[in-house]
């Protein structure tokens, strides 16, 4: 599905022909009460006439050009944000251990840096062979650490080998090694989920929401699906079980919520209380989705393992903590529409140059809130990720009993007190 198509539904809903305004021998009119936007006044639209019958990429006074290449543009933010973390961090990077994080993982700064970087949307230009080459230079790693080329220090070449890391996990499970199509990788989330959010905001209709509600939730369980934890196997029937369960009962609260508008306000109330329903729809909706896709693992339980990564108990599997995993995914899940749905708003009323570029010219308010969405949803998916470490941690005495006993041979043969587990993304 292109950019450029959500653009034009986002343009047709919130645009200035949806918002009221007719165009008759060059000057705009209002239609009923409808307003160009919060911000606009009747002087500020007869100004921006010229501007909208000039705009050589609109089509009847719709910005779809402009909207694009917002989109585009916001994408190339998120990552440059990215690329900007990560030079900041590169003098202070550790000596380089696939078994270690470049980040400090007990803090949410150092959280948040490794899911900006893991989310930048400019991996996904990474070919499959660039892809082998980064994962050849991570496993021979202690190589290139022993062997360094003249006029390269540790660290340089650590930064390197962190990088190579980032470019092989991007693409490839780290429980199974397989490949990720690009649209469900979390790299892919931002500019490929970003315009369907935009597209959510902007529905004023039930068929508009539900359409995009329903392209929303099969990507979402798609990502959740990818990006799990794979340490418990999933059948085909279970995915399409699971799959087919989650999105109709995310579409299920969507056409729930858009009725009850439609059916207790008038139609010029309705449409405007669309916009509000997308948000709860949608945080319901998320979290119903990833429990619902992610739920078998909690039936078969996840794998445990120490401080080094090895498995302490083959072939056997907590219940307890596939639970614990799946939970904190959910509600991270849920947090993440926070942001997508009202700092652009808040922004855009708060901040005077935003306000004020409005005022001059309404034309640029669906391409700037497309914009400011797209970031907000680039800065709040690594941030909502953040909150809980990848790495999940469990107490012994809180694992099954099977866990309580076992012993610690790499620490002097002491009772294991902690274990840790993937929780997946």
């Amino acid at each position: 599905m292109s950019i450029r198509f959500v653009a034009s539904h986002i343009a047709r809903t919130v645009g200035p022909k949806n918002e009221g305004i007719i165009m008759r021998r060059g000057v705009p009119a209002s239609r009923g009460k409808a307003t160009v936007t919060d911000f606009a006044t009747k002087e500020a639209v007869i100004e921006a006439t010229t501007a909208t019958s000039a705009s050589s990429s609109s089509t009847e006074g719709v910005p779809i050009g402009m909207t694009t290449a917002a989109m585009f543009l916001a994408i190339a933010t998120v990552s440059a944000g990215a690329a900007l973390a990560e030079s900041v961090t590169a003098s202070l990077v550790p000596t380089f251990d696939p078994k270690q994080q470049r980040f400090d993982q007990s803090t949410f700064t150092g959280r948040l840096s490794k899911m900006l970087l893991a989310c930048d949307p400019s991996l996904l230009l990474n070919s499959e062979s660039e892809v082998k080459r980064c994962k050849l230079m991570v496993d021979d790693y202690q190589l290139h650490l022993t062997n360094l080329p003249e006029g390269v220090s540790v660290t340089e070449m650590s930064r390197k080998l962190w990088e190579a890391q980032r470019v092989a996990s991007s693409a490839l499970h780290p429980d199974t090694g397989d490949t990720i199509p690009h649209p469900f990788r979390m790299s892919g989330y931002v500019p490929l989920n970003g315009p369907v959010c935009v597209a959510m905001v902007a529905s004023q209709s039930r068929l508009a929401l539900m359409f995009w509600g329903w392209v929303n939730q099969s990507q979402n369980a798609l990502v959740n699906y990818y990006n799990r934890n794979a340490s418990s196997e999933m059948s085909n029937e279970t995915l399409m079980i699971s799959y087919s369960a989650a999105v109709t009962t995310a579409l299920g609260v969507a056409f729930g919520l858009s009725t009850l508008v439609q059916h207790r306000y008038s139609p010029a109330q309705a449409k405007n209380m669309m916009r509000f329903v997308s948000f709860p729809s949608a945080v319901v909706a998320s979290s119903i989705n990833c429990y619902v896709v992610r739920s078998p693992e909690i039936d078969t339980g996840i794998t445990l393992v120490n401080a080094n990564g090895d498995d302490v108990l083959p072939n056997e599997r907590s219940m307890i903590a596939a639970e614990r995993g799946v939970n904190s995914t959910v509600f991270s899940r849920a947090l993440l529409q926070a942001p997508v749905y009202f700092l652009p708003p808040l922004m855009m009323g708060a901040i005077p140059l935003l306000k004020n570029a409005v005022m001059r010219n309404p034309m640029i308010r669906v391409p700037m809130t497309t914009y400011l969405l797209c970031v907000c949803f680039g800065i709040g998916l690594p941030a909502s990720i953040a909150i809980f470490p990848q790495m999940g941690e469990i107490k012994v005495k809180e694992a099954e009993e099977k866990y309580h006993n076992l012993l610690d041979n790499q620490n002097g043969g002491k009772p294991y007190k902690v274990l840790y587990y993937n929780k997946g993304l």
